[in-house]
């Protein structure tokens, strides 16, 4: 007999935490999509993060869908998202102050769209994603953070 569990198992215990999250937050599948389309919203209109997320995206459609599927894996646990985001980001050229802007705006819109349970539950999630999100960055871009530290290779540059 094997101690690892099932497919059926591990399905009931997601649907399980699914329920919890729900039942104490509010989180659905319609605030997670007014959330993810009123945030790109303000995304595609901001200066800083616009001409970022123009450069990668053609299709505005799929990629909200993509969105809406990875929020309702990272808020709800649905496991609807099967990408593999950090991959998609590496390349970038942003640093610290694209994060603090991406946060930034996102706080905003989780003010708009939801209650506070619901929103520093989307929060907590976002500030993992964003300093994992940079560290990765960083790390591809031969720079390794130390705790604390923040990618900012602008600033950082001197001349020689």
């Amino acid at each position: 007999m094997s101690d690892q569990p099932t497919l059926a198992e591990i399905k009931e215990r997601r649907e399980i935490a699914t329920r919890k999250i729900r039942e104490e937050t509010g989180i659905d599948n319609d605030m997670i999509k007014n959330i993810v389309h009123g945030f790109y919203a303000k995304v595609r209109d901001d200066a800083m993060l616009g001409p970022v997320f123009a450069e990668k995206i053609t299709d505005w459609d799929h990629h909200l869908e993509r969105m809406c599927m990875f929020w309702a894996s990272v808020a709800l646990a649905s496991g609807a998202y099967d990408g593999r985001p950090m991959q998609k980001h590496l390349t970038l050229r942003i640093d610290r102050n694209h994060f603090d802007r991406w946060l930034e705006l996102f706080a905003e819109t989780l003010s708009e769209y939801c209650e506070t349970a619901a929103a520093r539950h989307f929060m907590e999630r976002a500030l993992r994603i964003a300093s994992s999100f940079e560290i990765g960055i960083a790390a591809h871009n031969g720079v390794i953070l130390g705790k604390g530290e923040r990618y900012d290779p602008v600033s950082a540059w001197s001349p020689k």
